[in-house]
Protein backbone atom coordinates (compact mmCIF):
# COMPACT_ATOMS: atom_id res chain seq x y z
CA UNK A 1 0.00 0.00 0.00
CA UNK A 2 1.43 3.39 -0.97
CA UNK A 3 1.56 6.37 1.35
CA UNK A 4 -0.65 9.30 0.33
CA UNK A 5 1.36 12.33 -0.79
CA UNK A 6 0.40 15.76 0.60
CA UNK A 7 2.04 18.67 -1.23
CA UNK A 8 2.26 22.36 -0.41
CA UNK A 9 -0.23 23.00 -3.22
CA UNK A 10 -2.74 20.73 -1.49
CA UNK A 11 -2.09 22.45 1.85
CA UNK A 12 -2.75 25.85 0.25
CA UNK A 13 -5.96 24.57 -1.33
CA UNK A 14 -7.02 23.17 2.06
CA UNK A 15 -6.27 26.52 3.75
CA UNK A 16 -8.35 28.33 1.14
CA UNK A 17 -11.14 25.75 1.64
CA UNK A 18 -11.01 24.85 -2.06
CA UNK A 19 -11.95 21.26 -2.78
CA UNK A 20 -9.79 19.19 -5.11
CA UNK A 21 -9.11 15.64 -6.13
CA UNK A 22 -5.52 14.47 -6.08
CA UNK A 23 -4.03 12.00 -8.51
CA UNK A 24 -0.63 10.38 -8.48
CA UNK A 25 1.32 8.46 -11.04
CA UNK A 26 4.85 7.23 -10.47
CA UNK A 27 6.79 5.26 -13.03
CA UNK A 28 9.04 5.68 -15.99
CA UNK A 29 6.81 4.24 -18.71
CA UNK A 30 5.41 7.65 -19.71
CA UNK A 31 7.31 10.40 -21.48
CA UNK A 32 4.97 13.38 -21.74
CA UNK A 33 1.83 14.95 -20.37
CA UNK A 34 -0.49 13.29 -22.88
CA UNK A 35 0.78 9.84 -21.87
CA UNK A 36 0.36 10.71 -18.18
CA UNK A 37 -3.19 11.97 -18.79
CA UNK A 38 -4.05 8.78 -20.67
CA UNK A 39 -2.48 6.59 -17.96
CA UNK A 40 -4.61 8.36 -15.31
CA UNK A 41 -7.76 8.17 -17.45
CA UNK A 42 -7.92 11.94 -17.95
CA UNK A 43 -8.85 13.88 -21.07
CA UNK A 44 -5.56 15.46 -22.29
CA UNK A 45 -7.54 18.63 -23.11
CA UNK A 46 -8.51 18.89 -19.43
CA UNK A 47 -4.99 18.25 -18.09
CA UNK A 48 -2.75 21.33 -18.17
CA UNK A 49 0.99 21.92 -17.96
CA UNK A 50 2.54 24.92 -16.24
CA UNK A 51 5.07 26.95 -18.24
CA UNK A 52 7.17 29.86 -17.03
CA UNK A 53 8.38 32.63 -19.32
CA UNK A 54 10.37 35.81 -19.21
CA UNK A 55 9.46 38.89 -21.21
CA UNK A 56 11.85 41.27 -22.89
CA UNK A 57 10.98 43.67 -20.01
CA UNK A 58 12.49 41.16 -17.56
CA UNK A 59 9.14 40.30 -15.96
CA UNK A 60 8.16 36.65 -15.55
CA UNK A 61 4.81 35.17 -16.49
CA UNK A 62 3.16 31.79 -15.93
CA UNK A 63 1.00 30.07 -18.54
CA UNK A 64 -1.11 26.93 -18.40
CA UNK A 65 -1.94 25.11 -21.62
CA UNK A 66 -3.39 21.64 -22.25
CA UNK A 67 -0.73 18.93 -22.23
CA UNK A 68 -1.52 18.16 -25.89
CA UNK A 69 -0.70 21.76 -26.89
CA UNK A 70 2.28 24.06 -26.78
CA UNK A 71 2.46 27.70 -25.79
CA UNK A 72 1.93 30.15 -28.64
CA UNK A 73 4.63 32.67 -27.68
CA UNK A 74 3.14 35.50 -29.76
CA UNK A 75 -0.32 35.00 -28.28
CA UNK A 76 1.24 34.72 -24.81
CA UNK A 77 3.10 38.01 -25.21
CA UNK A 78 -0.07 39.70 -26.42
CA UNK A 79 -2.03 38.31 -23.44
CA UNK A 80 0.38 39.93 -20.97
CA UNK A 81 0.92 43.15 -22.97
CA UNK A 82 4.57 42.45 -23.74
CA UNK A 83 6.49 42.65 -27.02
CA UNK A 84 7.76 39.09 -26.62
CA UNK A 85 8.16 36.27 -24.13
CA UNK A 86 10.52 33.30 -24.12
CA UNK A 87 10.58 30.13 -22.08
CA UNK A 88 12.98 30.30 -19.16
CA UNK A 89 15.83 27.80 -19.00
CA UNK A 90 15.18 24.67 -16.95
CA UNK A 91 18.01 25.53 -14.53
CA UNK A 92 16.27 28.85 -13.74
CA UNK A 93 12.95 27.23 -12.84
CA UNK A 94 13.59 26.01 -9.29
CA UNK A 95 15.38 29.15 -8.02
CA UNK A 96 12.61 31.32 -9.47
CA UNK A 97 9.52 29.29 -8.57
CA UNK A 98 10.57 26.72 -5.98
CA UNK A 99 9.47 23.93 -8.31
CA UNK A 100 11.38 21.45 -10.47
CA UNK A 101 10.71 20.67 -14.13
CA UNK A 102 7.73 18.32 -14.36
CA UNK A 103 6.41 19.37 -10.97
CA UNK A 104 5.73 23.06 -11.50
CA UNK A 105 2.36 24.31 -10.24
CA UNK A 106 0.72 27.73 -10.64
CA UNK A 107 -0.13 27.59 -6.93
CA UNK A 108 2.50 28.25 -4.28
CA UNK A 109 5.33 29.71 -6.32
CA UNK A 110 7.91 31.87 -4.54
CA UNK A 111 6.36 34.95 -6.21
CA UNK A 112 2.84 35.75 -7.36
CA UNK A 113 3.37 35.96 -11.11
CA UNK A 114 0.57 36.89 -13.47
CA UNK A 115 -0.84 33.52 -14.52
CA UNK A 116 -2.65 33.08 -17.82
CA UNK A 117 -4.65 29.92 -18.39
CA UNK A 118 -5.60 29.02 -21.94
CA UNK A 119 -9.23 29.96 -22.39
CA UNK A 120 -10.08 26.37 -23.38
CA UNK A 121 -10.08 25.65 -19.61
CA UNK A 122 -13.38 27.52 -19.42
CA UNK A 123 -14.96 24.67 -21.41
CA UNK A 124 -14.47 22.33 -18.43
CA UNK A 125 -15.95 22.31 -14.94
CA UNK A 126 -12.57 21.19 -13.61
CA UNK A 127 -9.01 21.15 -14.88
CA UNK A 128 -6.02 19.10 -13.77
CA UNK A 129 -2.52 20.46 -13.19
CA UNK A 130 0.60 19.70 -11.19
CA UNK A 131 0.31 19.60 -7.42
CA UNK A 132 3.91 20.76 -7.10
CA UNK A 133 5.61 17.37 -7.20
CA UNK A 134 6.53 15.23 -10.19
CA UNK A 135 3.82 12.61 -10.67
CA UNK A 136 1.21 14.30 -8.48
CA UNK A 137 -1.68 16.37 -9.84
CA UNK A 138 -4.79 18.08 -8.55
CA UNK A 139 -8.18 18.47 -10.20
CA UNK A 140 -9.73 21.80 -9.25
CA UNK A 141 -13.01 23.43 -10.27
CA UNK A 142 -12.33 26.08 -12.90
CA UNK A 143 -14.59 28.44 -10.95
CA UNK A 144 -12.29 28.13 -7.90
CA UNK A 145 -9.07 29.00 -9.73
CA UNK A 146 -9.36 32.74 -9.09
CA UNK A 147 -9.41 32.03 -5.34
CA UNK A 148 -6.38 29.74 -5.63
CA UNK A 149 -4.23 31.88 -7.95
CA UNK A 150 -3.85 35.55 -6.96
CA UNK A 151 -3.12 37.07 -10.40
CA UNK A 152 -5.20 35.07 -12.87
CA UNK A 153 -6.56 35.64 -16.35
CA UNK A 154 -7.79 33.52 -19.25
CA UNK A 155 -6.67 34.08 -22.85
CA UNK A 156 -6.17 32.02 -26.03
CA UNK A 157 -2.49 31.05 -25.65
CA UNK A 158 -2.41 27.36 -26.69
CA UNK A 159 -1.10 26.22 -30.04
CA UNK A 160 -1.90 22.81 -31.45
CA UNK A 161 0.48 21.05 -33.80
Amino acid sequence: MSKKVKTNVMRRLDQAKISYQDQAYFGDDVHNGVEIANKLGNDPQEQFKTLVTQAKSGDHYVFLVPVAASLDLKAAAKAVNEKSVTMIKEKELEPLTGYVHGGCSPIGMKHDFLTTIDDSAQNYEQIIFSAGKVGVSVKVATSDLDAAIKKLQFAPVAQYK
